[in-house]
């Protein structure tokens, strides 16, 4: 933790940290190498920067800030490499938080029930800055807990949360329409929303989830809409004064409707780039200025938004491209199993074999041999699992996403090592 920390303040280089009064001694041999202050403040209000706001007098200098002018410098989860430094404007977060207020109907009246961490942007940035430029309230809660979150429903109007809140009070017996009636909106968000778990939910509430799409270096990019289809598996249209489009990943050329490709966005959302390296930056930009995101995806003939999975994560087997998403969502419909996740493991003749690590339903029996033959004839042979394997849970990281990294790392050596050039 402390050496993930010395990285962060090593590279912002902030002139001010703060800290729970606990972790101060850690902190402060850290932040002495930057000649950065230290101050304390726990989770009841109560430390050092409490005491000194409430020294400080009530009038203060005003510093005036440009919209271009740097608001915040979030870090990438860093799965791949060292944590980039994601650089957010004013303008990146005003603009997108107005956008959300308008096109999720926000007013004075919501009350949102927030159990998101903050040091992610969903927490940090769409809750917050939605509820405050709506001057809507909010019931700010430490962490999610399903029990809380049912009995607040009836003093609240709207929940955001990432997948794993939908399915774990999908689970809680207390979960009725009656339980809902008075919410408006459940949006979802941080990962993607399994299209059973969409369909359970409405079944259960007579809610349909808004599932949206958006990462750290754009806030939001699209959005189901609030009035309009909310399509199960799809995370929807591009917000207002957002541009998005589907491109070859190694040409740029963009790709018509249908086509699967790299997802690129364009609007005043998108970051100015990553804090303190500009050959990172222009390397994610095209020059007419929309950002690669990264993420494969395809847009139907409405418009709508489909998330197919990093880039990184696409399996290459025996020259052919085999996309996770596509696999997963014929697995997830196999009687039995609760989730899965496809990842590519090294394979000396395939160079990676397509393999589904897989997570039973409570109670269910079913095996490798049943899951393949229910994919038979359903899909292509180069996309077939060559390997089906059982797991208790999938590794996520906080916000809910899969960590296929990590799965990658644990079963690479599921098959026999790839050739080595002699």
């Amino acid at each position: 933790m402390l050496a993930e920390l010395a990285y962060f303040i090593g590279d912002a280089e902030p002139s001010l940290i703060v800290c729970d009064p606990a972790k101060r001694s850690g902190i402060e041999q850290l932040a002495a190498k930057i000649g950065a202050s230290v101050e304390t403040l726990d989770a009841g209000g109560q430390g050092t920067l409490a005491e000194a706001a409430a020294a400080a007098p009530e009038r203060f200098e005003t510093v005036p800030r440009a919209g271009d002018d740097l608001a915040a410098i979030l870090y990438t989860s860093g799965t791949t490499g060292r944590s980039k430094g994601a650089m957010l404007t004013h303008d990146n977060l005003v603009s997108n938080a107005l956008t959300l207020k308008d096109a999720w109907r926000f007013s004075a009246d919501d009350v949102l029930i927030h159990a998101l961490p903050i040091y992610h942007t969903h927490g940090l940035f769409v809750a917050s800055n939605v509820t405050l430029f709506s001057g809507a309230s909010m019931i700010f809660l430490p962490k999610f807990d399903a029990d809380e979150i049912l009995a607040l429903m009836p003093r609240a109007t709207a929940l955001m949360g990432v997948p794993t809140f939908y399915v774990r009070l999908l689970q809680h017996p207390g979960l009725t329409r009656e339980a809902t009636s008075g919410m408006r909106l459940f949006v979802s968000g941080s990962a993607p929303l399994l299209a059973e778990t969409h369909r359970d939910w409405s079944t259960r509430t007579g809610h349909a989830i808004l599932e949206r799409y958006g990462m750290t270096e754009t806030n939001m990019n699209t959005s189901n809409p609030y009035d309009g289809d909310r399509v199960p598996g799809a995370v929807g249209l591009p917000l207002p004064g957002v541009s998005v489009r589907i491109t070859h990943p190694e040409t740029g050329e963009e790709l018509g409707a249908g086509s699967i490709g790299m997802i690129e966005v364009k609007g005043p959302n998108v970051f100015k780039g990553y804090w303190r390296m500009p050959e990172k930056t222009a390397s994610e930009f095209r020059p007419d200025g929309f950002f690669i995101t990264g993420d494969l995806g395809r847009m139907d003939e409405r418009g709508y938004v489909h998330i197919l999975g990093r880039g990184k994560d696409l399996v290459i087997t025996g020259g052919f491209n085999v996309y996770p998403k596509e696999i997963e969502d014929e697995i997830d419909a196999v009687p039995g199993v609760f989730e899965s996740a496809v990842i590519g493991v090294p394979h000396k003749d395939l160079g990676e074999g397509v393999t589904a690590i897989v997570v039973r339903t409570k109670g269910a029996t079913v095996d490798e041999k049943a899951v393949l033959a229910a994919l038979d004839g359903r899909l292509a042979k180069f996309k077939l699992p060559k390997r089906v394997v059982f797991v208790e849970e999938l590794p996520r990281n906080t916000m809910g996403k899969v960590q296929k990294n990590v799965l990658r790392e644990q079963f690479a050596d599921l098959y026999d090592p790839p050739a080595r050039a002699s």
